[in-house]
């Protein structure tokens, strides 16, 4: 090796061993860097992962349900009722006539339940022989004490306290669904009972269906006594803060309410829930926007029931007395059955998509449907070209779009509306279900006297005004999915 090259190598080495020192200099000046860019990161990330908890606990309580053997009790005695109310239908007709009475009073003892309900409900809530025409009226009366649950099941499935306002649409599903089984197995039961006869001054066609659903209501109340389990009775202040931020209306969501997070100056982050006492809640200013929604809803919880229960009453005398169709109560109750079985499996995919969906386009959609199948109905009076399979699309179409819309109103108002004001809003719609239940029962029961192009005009013409209100408070109307 030449001096030349030596030379040269030990200069690389040299410049190696200068190179590892500068770089050991610099070693405590980057870690001090990192060290402070570390402590300047942290904060940021505490303050994330609070964000993330907050969003975390507020998603829980908008999904949450409440226990499962409970719930199904609910639902099952909102089914029972609809079964005890729909189950004299069929013949309700032809045992006022056989009786003595009209069409229109078959109507009446249609309806009359709804009406003691609604005349039994405020009470309650402060302390939360065979021949004699007569008769058949006055157990129909008895019965619409018991329709008072119809408020409670409702408001069951719209407590806060239970129910995350992301499953109160779902819910409200739930119990139409139940609906639209009680409308189909009610009729059918009684028209094959009235079928059968008994012959038996007690036990026959026209009592016997009081008698069996006795039976079977003795049956719940045993279940709901080994396995119903009471809302819990907390204090109204974590009942009235745990969907604070689903009860502020579309046009008036701010950030008042819910759950923020601060950071101190320190770097310390807490997180700040805005609480609400019950007597903040009683206080509530209603808007004349939110105003404008309640009265919608109960336009339309009216207007869906006082449809249901004319078809409901009117098909069994219409029936009768059309040539084209000249039905028997067993007859009766088998088309009506057949319209509910044809709409539930709708009703059941309308479970799921609830979920997806707004209150609002549910209701409008049903609405729509509804809508339709009286226009139809209404053209095949005027033509004079009444089928059996016409009228039938038209009942379905009618079943299936008025239950669908009687969804929305006590999911959407428990979304808009602080959740002390549940039992309100559950009341209200009550009695708006119940006006419509107990005039719709008697004008489908007069329908045939008074004219059937008057009778389905009056259904249009309050679809008509429900419409206005709808397209006037669109933007109003809007809630949170679920």
């Amino acid at each position: 090796m030449s001096i030349r090259e030596s030379r040269r190598i030990q200069e690389q080495e040299h410049d190696s061993v200068s190179s590892a020192i500068e770089l050991s200099n610099r070693q405590p000046d980057n870690a001090s860097a990192a060290s402070k860019t570390g402590s300047e990161t942290l904060p940021a990330s505490i303050n994330s992962v609070a964000e993330q908890d907050a969003h975390a606990r507020l998603d829980a309580e908008e999904l949450k349900m409440p226990p499962k053997a409970s719930l199904i009790l609910v639902v099952s005695a909102n089914i029972l009722l609809q079964i005890s109310f729909f189950i004299i239908v069929s013949a309700s007709h032809e045992y006022a006539h056989y009786l003595g009475g009209t069409a229109t009073f078959s109507g009446i003892v249609i309806g009359i339940p709804t009406l003691f309900s609604g005349l039994a409900l405020l009470p309650m809530l402060k302390y939360d022989r065979a021949g004699f025409l007569y008769l058949i009226l006055i157990g129909r009366m008895v019965s619409g004490l018991a329709f008072t649950f119809w408020m409670y099941c409702k408001r069951y499935c719209s407590d806060a306290r239970i129910v995350g306002v992301r499953r109160r649409t779902t819910l409200a599903s739930l119990l139409v669904m139940g609906q639209g089984l009680g409308m189909s197995v009610g009729p059918f039961v009684g028209g094959a009972l009235y079928k059968i006869g008994f012959k038996n001054r007690v036990f026959n066609g026209f009592t016997s269906p009081g008698w069996i659903m006795a039976g079977v209501w003795v049956v719940f109340w045993i279940c709901v006594t080994l396995w119903f389990e009471d809302v819990p009775m907390e204090d109204e202040e974590r009942s009235s803060t745990s969907n604070s931020t689903s009860t502020i209306s579309a046009q008036q969501q701010q950030q008042s309410k819910g759950e923020k997070t601060q950071e101190k100056q320190d770097g310390e982050v807490i997180v700040v829930t805005d609480q609400e006492d019950s007597s903040s809640t009683d206080s509530f200013d209603m808007t004349w926007a939110q105003w404008g929604v309640v009265a919608c809803m109960c336009w339309f919880a009216m207007t869906c029931f006082f449809i249901l229960g004319a078809w409901e009453s009117n098909l069994p005398v219409f029936g009768q007395d059309s040539p084209e169709l000249h039905w028997s109560p067993f007859a009766a109750g088998n088309f009506i059955a057949l319209g509910g079985i044809a709409a539930f499996p709708f009703l059941l995919l309308n479970l799921y998509l609830a979920q997806r969906t707004q209150d609002r386009h549910i209701l409008a959609f049903g609405s729509f449907l509804g809508l339709a199948a009286l226009l139809t109905f209404l053209a095949l009076l005027r033509t004079d070209r009444l089928t059996y399979p016409g009228i039938f699309m038209c009942w379905w179409a009618v079943a299936l779009g008025f239950n669908l819309a009687s969804t929305a109103p006590v999911s959407l108002l428990s979304k808009q509306l602080p959740p002390s004001w549940n039992g309100r809003t559950s009341l209200v719609i009550q009695y708006s279900y119940y006006t419509g239940r107990v005039t719709g029962a008697i004008w489908g029961g007069a329908g045939v006297k008074i004219g059937m192009l008057n009778y389905v005009g009056l259904e249009i013409a309050f679809i008509g005004i429900g419409a206005v209100l709808f397209m006037g408070l669109w933007r109003d109307l809007k809630a949170k999915t679920g």
